[in-house]
């Protein structure tokens, strides 16, 4: 027998919060690096500084991307709590209106008026506050973020995503080192593309064109940069 809660967990939309951080990070990872390796490297006649540019930017860059996950999460959280608290004193002060208003949401729904009214009646009598945060609000669980969540996964995808072209400018040859990058990291967006678009059930033609046309052009402009200031070092 099919429940709604098996129904459910067979939909894609619940990994979205993690999902959304995870690939942002290891898109960030493997982007930024790699654009800042083939900048270096393009200005470079030598492995070391290319190296340390890139070991540099890998630890600031999974510590600001954790960083900024968090925060913006927590901004995004506080204000749902505001709202919600806000909508907890409306229900205790003005009832009557609060079940207008929800009928109202029913109503342009497609439901008659005396169904959204009566709807709205039921489903106050058992959650008035439930039913006002999901129905008024538009919080639900599934879009509520997780802000330890999202930066453990932000940051930690973004160090898995900056280590990969890390490993290149570690093994590649120095003298046209870039060309390595670039050629690798499209190649670790593809693999990206492809992932995330088999763990979130969307198209995955779509993300690889989407993900390897930006990463193209992030390390186009890159490279571009070093070449202008080659002095090389």
């Amino acid at each position: 027998m099919i429940t709604i809660d098996n129904y459910l967990k067979s939909h894609y939309i619940h990994r979205s919060n993690w999902l959304r951080a995870a690939v942002l990070g290891a898109n960030d990872g493997i982007i930024s690096i790699s654009s800042l390796a083939i900048g270096v490297s393009a200005a470079s006649s030598t492995r070391d500084p290319i190296l340390l540019a890139t070991i540099a930017g890998l630890v600031a860059g999974a510590l600001s991307m954790a960083a900024g996950e968090y925060v913006s999460v927590s901004s995004q959280t506080d204000t749902e709590k505001a709202d919600i608290e806000r909508e907890e004193h409306e229900l205790k002060t003005m009832p009557n209106e609060e079940l207008q208003i929800l009928a109202q949401i029913y109503e342009r729904r497609g439901l008659k008026k005396e169904t959204a009214m009566q709807v709205a009646i039921e489903l106050t009598e058992k959650d008035a506050l439930g039913t006002h945060i999901r129905d008024e609000l538009g919080i639900n669980e599934i879009s509520q973020a997780n802000p330890i969540q999202a930066a453990l996964a932000s940051g930690l995808s973004f160090t898995v995503g900056g280590i990969l072209p890390m490993l290149i400018v570690l093994f590649a040859p120095v003298k046209g080192m870039e060309y390595w990058l670039y050629g690798f990291t499209i190649f670790f967006l593809v693999i990206l593309g492809i992932t995330s678009a088999k763990t979130g059930g969307s198209s995955i033609k779509n993300a690889v064109i989407r993900i390897t046309i930006w990463g193209t052009i992030a390390m186009l402009l890159s490279a571009f940069v070093g070449y202008i200031f080659g002095v090389k070092v």
